[in-house]
C-alpha cells in the first residue's frame, strides 16, 4: 500500500510517541524494565532473521525479562531511513539495516559499504575493528546513534535476472528493484542499469508484471523468499555489495540502560553475528546447489568494467562521501590483506 509522504510522516510521529511513551516505570534499579522494538525487512525463514529471534530470546532470558525485545520482521514497522529516524528521535526502538542509512547522519559510512570494494567477509569483519571506524562509530554517536553492531553479514549482493550479465553494456535498459538507498540506486544505474526503488513488499508483484526486469540480492535470500520462482533464474556473480546489516539504538535510550544489561545486549548481538558469519561461509555451497536444482544458472563477470564504471560513486556523486574516504578505506584493506597473505 501506497502511503503519501505527509500522511507517513504522521505516522511516524505517532509511532515515536507510542514507542517513547512504551515504559513509563523505568527506574535506575533493581525494577528496571524497558520494551524495545526492533524491526527489520528480512522475512522470517532468512537467516538473518532468525538470528535475531535467537538474540532477542536470549536478551529477554538473560535479563530475566528487564529488557525485553519484540522483534517484527518483514518491514511490519518502521525500516530502512524511517527506522533510523525513529532511532534519532529517541524512540525505545531497534533498527537493523544497511550501513547505508546511517551514512546519512555520517558520510563515512555510505563509503564503509560503498561498491565493488570487498574480496571476502574476513576483509570487512577486520576493517570494522580499525581505529579508522571506530572514529567514525564516535562520530555517530554525536549524532544519537548508538551502533549494537556493523557485522550482520547475509552474503554478497548479486544481480538475478533473466538474462546473462557479463558487462555494464548487458544492463543498458534492464530495470533493477533495489531499496531505496542513495548508495543502491547511484551503484545500479552506474553499473549500467535502470535503478527502481521498491519497498520489499511490492518486489514480487512488480517482477511478475513487468515493472522490473530483475533485482539484486544475496544467494540466501534468493533461496529464501524463493526469488527464482518469478523466473528470473540468471545470476551475475557481481558481488557489487557485500550485504551486512547494523544494529543501531539511540544513544539518550541506551544510556537508561544499566550498565550490566547493556553487556548482555552487546554480547549477544555480536556474538550471534559471529555465529551467522560462520553458518554463511558453511552452507553458502549448499545454496548454491539447491539454486541449480531449481533452474538457477550463475555466471562471471568482467570486473575491471564495473569497478571502473563505480569509481566516480566516491568523487562526489554520493552525498558527502569523498575519494579520501576511499583512499583511507582501500588503504586500510591493503594492510589488511597483506597480513592475511603473510
Amino acid at each position: 500500500m501506497f502511503v503519501k509522504p505527509k500522511t507517513w510522516c504522521a505516522v511516524t510521529c505517532i509511532c515515536v510517541l507510542l514507542l517513547t511513551a512504551g515504559c513509563q516505570n523505568e527506574k535506575a534499579g533493581d525494577d528496571f524494565s524497558i520494551t524495545l522494538r526492533l524491526s527489520h525487512v528480512f522475512n522470517v525463514n532468512e537467516e538473518l532473521a532468525q538470528s535475531i529471534e535467537l538474540v532477542a530470546e536470549r536478551i529477554n532470558k538473560k535479563t530475566n525479562g528487564a529488557v525485553r525485545v519484540l522483534t517484527y520482521p518483514g518491514g511490519q514497522i518502521a525500516t530502512y531511513k524511517d527506522g533510523v529516524e525513529m532511532v534519532v528521535r529517541g524512540a525505545h526502538f531497534i533498527s537493523v539495516e544497511d550501513p547505508s542509512y546511517i551514512g546519512d547522519y555520517v558520510p563515512e559510512f555510505t563509503a564503509l559499504v560503498g561498491p565493488m570494494l570487498y574480496n571476502n567477509f574476513d576483509e570487512y569483519m577486520a576493517l570494522i575493528k580499525t581505529p579508522l571506524v571506530e572514529g567514525w562509530l564516535a562520530k555517530l554517536e554525536d549524532k544519537g546513534i548508538k551502533v549494537l553492531s556493523l557485522q550482520y553479514i547475509f552474503g554478497f549482493r548479486n544481480l538475478i535476472t533473466d538474462k546473462v550479465v557479463t558487462t555494464p553494456e548487458d544492463l543498458r535498459g534492464v530495470k533493477l528493484r533495489t531499496p531505496g538507498s542513495k548508495l543502491f540506486i547511484k551503484t545500479l544505474n552506474a553499473m549500467g542499469a535502470t535503478a527502481t526503488p521498491l519497498p520489499w513488499g511490492e518486489t514480487f508483484s512488480a517482477l511478475q508484471q513487468g515493472v522490473v526486469d530483475g533485482l539484486e540480492g544475496s544467494e540466501f535470500t534468493n533461496l529464501g523468499t524463493k526469488v527464482y520462482e518469478t523466473g528470473k533464474k540468471n545470476v551475475a556473480f557481481t558481488n557489487h555489495f557485500l550485504g551486512t546489516c547494523g544494529v543501531y539504538i539511540s544513544t539518550d535510550v541506551w544510556a537508561k540502560i544499566p550498565d550490566k544489561y547493556q553487556q548482555i545486549i552487546q554480547h549477544e548481538f555480536a556474538y550471534e553475528a559471529e555465529q551467522m558469519i560462520a553458518m554463511l561461509k558453511g552452507k553458502h555451497a549448499q545454496v548454491i546447489k539447491d539454486l541449480e536444482a531449481q533452474g538457477v544458472a550463475f555466471n562471471h563477470i568482467d570486473r575491471d568494467a564495473f569497478e571502473q564504471r563505480t569509481l566516480s560513486l566516491y568523487d562526489g556523486e554520493l552525498p558527502g562521501v569523498t575519494v579520501e574516504m576511499y583512499n583511507q578505506i582501500q588503504a586500510e584493506l591493503e594492510k589488511i590483506r597483506a597480513g592475511a597473505s603473510e
